[in-house]
């Protein structure tokens, strides 16, 4: 079995250790309001599996005071694993009694398995009851971050940011964007808040790009805004409005090299449409600065890990 530290995008998530606090990380770059959505997602999660009776399995066949120790085991290789930090977040809301030990830091390459990744002990009951939980939220973050880590790799020799877009699970975006992240990845707009981007409908119902990103403008001056395009008329009316950047939505190799030739750095290129890794080497194109894949979080493929318990430990 084999460890590796991944991209350089990847750090530890921090974690406040005392017992009669929540856990907190450091979500999203310390976002606080990420924090906030990490913390409500967690909590949602477990309502929608306790409801009002909580853990009836464990409650009737586990005695009230057994102690466990669970270990974490990752089972795929050549997977990148994280969520060690929304694990805790997980095991100390059901129970902050619980010792989480993480074993790998976070975002941590997994060349064979199986590699046992972090352990958890305390009160036997309160281990089950998270068991799923976590590893619901490992799985997905991991297969995401492995995901976005073949991407990644291959395009980082071109100097192009392979980007995550909103197509996320409801109520997950904030682990779906930490997982990009740690996997190598670059987080497009979290939401619809933090950046413009006009798209074919908004300029349907603006009446042009040019009335769009004039209005937009004037209201949100600080705003970064990105304008989407399908043919090079709409390119060079990007252009003409100063937009930061220009999405090539759909648009061919062929397409795609005459524009950035047209654009010629006056904006940032993004280039976006049903990119798969097996047509990914067709659009590593120089000139171009990021390439949006939406199937990043929106068709994950999960990493396999399993929480195996000995009780007494």
């Amino acid at each position: 079995m084999s460890l590796s530290a991944t991209t350089d995008s990847a750090k530890d998530i921090r974690i406040d250790r005392k017992a009669s606090e929540p856990a907190t990380s450091d979500f999203q770059q310390s976002n606080l309001y990420s924090e906030d959505l990490a913390r409500k997602a967690i909590e949602f999660a477990l309502m929608e599996d306790l409801s009002q009776e909580g853990d009836v399995t464990s409650n009737s066949t586990i005695p009230a005071k057994a102690q466990a120790t669970a270990t974490l085991i990752a089972k795929e290789n050549h997977s990148v694993i994280c969520g060690f930090g929304v694990a805790e977040m997980v095991f100390k809301t059901v129970d902050p009694s619980l010792v989480f030990k993480p074993l790998a830091s976070e975002g941590v390459y997994i060349e064979s398995s199986p590699v046992t990744i972090g352990t958890v002990s305390g009160n036997a009951r309160s281990i089950l009851t998270a068991e799923r939980t976590v590893l619901n939220l490992m799985q997905r973050m991991s297969g995401i971050a492995t995901s976005t880590r073949q991407y990644a790799q291959k395009a980082k020799r071109f100097g192009i940011q392979i980007l995550d877009t909103r197509k996320t699970a409801p109520g997950l975006r904030v682990f779906d964007k930490l997982a990009v992240k740690l996997g190598g990845g670059t987080n497009h707009r979290i939401g619809l808040y933090d950046q413009i981007l006009i798209k074919d409908n908004h300029i349907a119902c603006a009446g042009g790009i040019t009335q769009a990103v004039t209005a937009a403008r004037t209201m949100y001056e600080d705003k970064r805004i990105e304008v989407e395009t399908t043919t090079f008329a709409e390119v060079e009316e990007a252009l003409s409005c100063a937009a930061d950047i220009i999405m090539l939505d759909n648009m061919s190799p062929l397409e795609i090299a005459k524009c950035v030739q047209l654009i010629q750095k006056r904006a940032q290129i993004e280039v976006s449409g049903g990119i798969t890794l097996e047509t990914l080497d067709r659009y590593l194109i120089e000139g171009v600065d990021f390439i949006s894949v939406g199937s990043l979080t929106h068709s994950v493929k999960s990493i396999d890990i399993s929480l195996e318990v000995e009780i007494g430990i």
